[in-house]
């Protein structure tokens, strides 16, 4: 009967600006004996991802503007940190104390701008803080076609993050770069089990994969950034992960 498989890659390095993920992958892949597969998705935590890709600044380089001085002030944030956040969003979307939810760059809606310095080192120069991928459906492609070298096989690659959600507590992935493989099924037309026509059932693909992806992962000491998915019988798409990600001007909640 088919169903689907997570498997973690265990013992993950640390991953340092510069580094090849694909190569790491595919060593991980080897010591586990794990082969890959037509069709498999090989899941990865965007922190890695912008780990590799250098994406670290540092707070004493930076010099807040009047505006985040004043914000900083209203939510009581550091206003280096929050001169980051105004810098890779649109738009402030709700603030209160001690929280601040913006909508980023790309489009995603949630806290910080994804910005965060949980498992990371710190250096003696001072405190240092992660950013976003720049292009994380690009790292995706990227990602995906070394290890598609490396190992000859024709696979998708998801980044995931976590985020919050509006009305429910806790962080679920989320899923922010993509690569070979349609990010939503529109289910629109199709019958339901008393044969109803479905009328607005459009289901987020990815986003599930990626809320999986990330109960395995954890998000403390694990030290799996990475997992294996198994049996998901993707739709192939180039679109990326943007399709997720809805207009403005269909927004209810601004």
């Amino acid at each position: 009967m088919p169903g689907l498989s997570i498997i973690p890659l265990q013992a993950f390095p640390m991953v340092e600006p510069g580094d090849d993920l694909a190569s790491f992958i595919h060593a991980a892949l080897r010591e586990q004996n794990v082969q890959l597969e037509d069709g498999d998705v090989i899941a990865v935590a965007q922190k890695v991802v912008s780990k590799a890709e250098g994406r670290y600044i540092r707070l004493a380089d930076i010099d807040p503007d009047p505006e985040a001085l004043s914000l900083a002030a209203e939510v009581e944030k550091d206003a280096r940190l929050v001169q980051l956040i105004l810098r890779e969003s649109t738009a402030v979307v709700r603030k209160r104390t001690g929280v601040l939810i913006v909508r980023h760059r790309l489009g995603y809606v949630h806290a910080n701008a994804g910005i965060d310095h949980s498992n990371m080192n710190q250096t003696p120069g001072g405190e240092q803080v992660l950013l976003l991928p720049e292009n994380p459906d690009a790292s995706a492609r990227h990602l995906r076609d070394e290890l598609a070298r490396y190992c000859n096989v024709s696979l998708h690659v998801l980044i995931n993050d976590t985020t919050g959600r509006a009305w429910r507590y806790g962080t679920a992935g989320m899923a922010i770069g993509t690569a070979g493989f349609s990010v939503i099924r529109d289910q629109v037309g199709e019958r339901d089990l008393y044969g109803n026509s479905l009328e607005a059932t459009i289901t987020a693909v990815a986003d599930e994969l990626a809320a999986a992806a990330s109960f395995v992962m954890g998000q403390a000491a694990e030290g799996t950034p990475v997992v294996l998915i198994r049996g998901a019988r993707l739709e192939r798409s180039e679109h990326g992960s943007q399709a997720l990600i809805r207009p403005l001007e269909q927004d209810l909640f601004r």
